[in-house]
């Protein structure tokens, strides 16, 4: 298992190759993907039993990426852990790429189609009844923005879960508390969230969501019996690039040329301050 400065390093990496593919392609959601690079990086690196050279395995746990519009954020981790090369990145939103700006199963790793907010939940929870029924020890982890939460077809989902009583499931909310207009709270405020989830009958944990530590404690803990668990990430929109940290404008904004200089000497400082 890579240590957590290895992974701290695999993090600033992902970011500035992220960085870079968006500004290639001229398309892509820059501070959705920035902030969740860290949930990704430990879910991929310490978490999700699967592997590039079995990636039908029936015993491979399944992965959802719900807030599909941070579609870069996954192919980085998915192309450094081996489902395809890393140049295919350049291909970003390419006519007849596989790398499109939503996942869709025609790119190694990915599970399920996504992008259309609030169904990652429910197709992860009926993974999750699957497996119940079938006797497999597979786990389903699904990531969802906190955005998303506002889409009612969620909540239904929450409910069917814990009625189910599944706890192989695991929900994480990349919880940067920004969307596309401003804040969640005033766009359609869905706090407290911890309450609400736990209303709902599921195990409710949180942590700061870039502690690389933290996450993997959280993600490490065994299942309540009978219960999904819920994971509260508390992000940073932009997180790693100063002028892009917690600015709803880069929602679904493509670095000019001078911004990606910038973000990626900023990157480069951070990873020489964390060697030192």
């Amino acid at each position: 298992m890579p240590t957590d400065h290895e992974l701290a390093r695999k993090s600033n990496r992902y970011r500035r190759r992220l960085l870079q593919c968006i500004h290639h392609a001229g398309a892509g959601h820059t501070g959705g993907g920035l902030s969740c690079v860290d949930i990704l990086n430990v879910l991929y690196n310490r978490i999700l039993r699967l592997s590039p050279e079995t990636p039908a395995s029936p015993a491979r746990d399944l992965y959802i990426h719900s807030k599909g519009h941070c579609a870069e954020a996954l192919y980085v981790v998915l192309a450094d852990r081996g489902f395809f090369p890393d140049a295919e990145l350049d291909t970003l939103c390419r006519t007849g790429a596989r790398l499109a700006g939503h996942p869709t199963r025609a790119v190694p790793g990915v599970e399920h189609n996504t992008g259309a907010l609030g169904h990652g939940l429910p197709v992860a929870a009926g993974m999750a009844l699957a497996a119940k029924l079938d006797s497999s020890p597979r786990r389903v982890f699904v990531l969802l923005g906190d955005g998303e939460l506002a889409e009612g077809s969620n909540w239904e989902a929450a409910m069917a879960a814990a009625h189910h009583r599944l706890d192989n499931l695991t929900a994480i909310i990349d919880h940067n508390t920004l969307q596309i207009t401003g804040r969640t709270r005033d766009v359609m405020n869905n706090e407290p969230l911890p309450d609400k989830w736990a209303a709902f009958g599921w195990t409710v944990r949180r942590a700061p969501g870039h502690d690389l530590a933290a996450l993997t404690a959280a993600l490490s803990l065994p299942p309540a019996p009978g219960k999904p668990a819920v994971l509260i990430a508390d992000t940073i929109k932009g997180k790693g690039v100063p002028f892009m940290e917690d600015d709803p404008s880069w929602h679904h904004r493509v670095p000019t040329d001078a911004e990606l200089a910038l973000a990626l000497a900023a990157l480069e400082e951070q990873r020489v301050a964390s060697s030192e």
